[in-house]
């Protein structure tokens, strides 16, 4: 098994498989550039879809508006595997065969340097204009923490300025809020797919937003070409065909650092992005929630608030929470960086109903202010442990022969298990989910992010040793056809992280 490694610690030699991802051949998975390549032997794939959440929609309750039956079904109709996971959690002490959850993308790495920071008595605070109505932008002692924190971290050519935060609770109401003030009902944003699935209720249960998504593919077309990449003549083709059926496009979505890929888009290609975006006047949001979550340092992320010049500033849009980056997804702080002030005055206004207690953005702002912190305890054994989790699960699917597809960012690995579907069907992709989690592991299927080739799945490696080792263990068995399920991981020897910090 991995051990997590200490601050200095580099991925561990106990590991099965090379000791970083550095030897995956371009970024990708062994077998996963020649498996991609091969020439497509069935019909032209789709180049677009427009997408429909409630295609599907029936309401059996008389007590609500077809508003709220909507917003019902999409709780009835969410994954049933959460739904599961929930009812039986695994826990080593009171529920050992318990389900591990490889689906949910938190970082659970890092608890013990966390609660020592958060409760220190700094972050503790009292005082009458805390537990007041709040400026609903948030409070200007957090917004100025946040410009500062932006400026810094993403590196940005000029100082950000605290007029052009808005502070909400978490880039899922980011979402929300921009679908509403920025779209008219039924009409669209561009995003590339796969992405992360949730993104369809964001924007559509308040603002009945639709999404159109750009379809990518693993087929790699040349030697500068690699598996799910996004260029311009494939938004354009996208654009062309949701206008072609009456479908207003109002804006592009961008995850930078991409989920479930882990893709990181180069300066040049979001220059590319943005200045298509201008040409058809398209507001651009762009969800960097993984920033400081690149773990690979020869991985050279840039934020778009990085560049020298943005092509069309007043249609940009900026988001990012301490959810993925700080391990702290249950807090919900989440901010939007835009330079339009009209929406920024429009999306605080919708923070009445999405704000951030005084007693929380207190905490939030002496916790991105602490830079020694952050920089010198924090990200590097942060990084450290993503890098030694995500050496060990890339280590038991190579050994599983399994490509995969992974960019030294997120939490998550894109494994490609269409071997196991011998008629590459979406219903063969569901029933092998099943499986995994008959066999107590949750993990995610491609068709939740839109991905048109049934049998990729995202396995999420950001969790604790024993979890980990139990949870592929139990992957294992279900590939290679076992039905046992092992309640303790006899072959694994987990040691967790000693806090050198304390």
């Amino acid at each position: 098994m991995f051990a997590l490694p200490e601050k200095e610690s580099r991925a561990p030699s106990t590991c099965p498989g090379p000791a970083s991802t550095q030897d995956l051949d371009s970024n990708c998975g062994d077998g996963l550039e020649r498996e991609c390549s091969r020439k497509p032997d069935k019909k032209l794939p789709e180049l677009y879809g427009v997408g429909d959440p409630t295609a599907g929609f029936s309401s059996n309750s008389s007590h609500l508006s077809s508003r709220g039956g909507i917003i019902k079904w999409f709780w009835d109709s969410a994954e049933a595997g959460y739904r599961t996971y929930h009812m039986d959690e695994y826990d080593e002490d009171k529920n050992p065969s318990g389900i591990i959850n490889l689906g949910t993308s938190e970082n659970k790495l890092c608890f013990d340097l966390l609660s020592k920071r958060l409760s220190q008595s700094d972050m503790l605070r009292v005082e009458p204009a805390l537990l007041q109505y709040p400026d609903w932008r948030g409070h200007l002692f957090l917004r100025e923490e946040v410009a500062r924190f932006l400026s810094f971290y993403c590196k940005s050519p000029a100082p950000l300025h605290a007029e052009n935060v808005v502070v909400l609770n978490g880039c899922a109401s980011v979402f929300s809020a921009l679908a509403t003030v920025l779209c008219e009902v039924g009409e669209a944003f561009l995003i590339p797919a796969p992405y992360y699935g949730a993104i369809t209720q964001h924007v559509c249960l308040y603002g009945n937003v639709r999404l159109v998504s750009v379809y990518l593919d693993s087929e790699v077309t040349g030697p500068d070409t690699h598996p799910f990449q996004l260029t311009v003549e494939k938004l354009e083709v996208a654009l062309q065909g949701a206008n072609s059926q009456g479908i207003k496009v109002k804006g592009l979505i961008l995850i930078n650092p991409q989920n479930p890929l882990g893709d990181i888009y180069s300066p040049a290609e979001l220059q590319e992005f943005l200045e298509f975006a201008k040409r058809h006047e398209l507001h651009v949001m762009v969800d960097e929630v993984y920033m400081l979550s690149v773990f690979e340092e020869s991985v050279g992320y840039r934020s778009v608030l990085s560049l020298e010049r943005l092509p069309d500033p007043q249609r940009t849009h900026v988001m990012w929470a301490t959810s993925k980056d700080f391990g702290m997804s249950g807090l919900r702080f989440g901010t939007l960086y835009t330079e339009n002030r009209d929406v920024a005055t429009a999306v605080a206004s919708l923070c009445r109903y999405h704000g951030l207690s005084g007693l929380v953005q207190h905490q939030m702002a002496q916790l991105l202010r602490d830079r020694d912190w952050i920089n010198q305890v924090y990200l590097p054994e942060n990084h450290a442990r993503l890098k030694a989790a995500h050496t060990y699960v890339a280590g038991e699917l190579r050994a599983l022969g399994i490509p995969f597809l992974s960019r030294g960012a997120g939490f998550f690995i894109w494994a490609d298990l269409r071997k196991y579907l011998p008629e590459g069907s979406f219903e063969e992709e569901r029933r092998l989910w099943r499986r995994f989690l008959d066999h107590k592991v949750l993990v995610s299927f491609g068709k939740a992010f839109e991905c048109k080739e049934p049998g990729w799945f995202r396995l999420v490696f950001s969790d604790k040793a024993h979890r980990l080792c139990l949870g592929m263990q139990r992957v294992r068995q279900v590939l290679e056809g076992k039905s046992q399920v092992a309640e303790d991981p006899p072959a694994c020897q987990t040691q967790e992280p000693r806090d050198r910090h304390r």
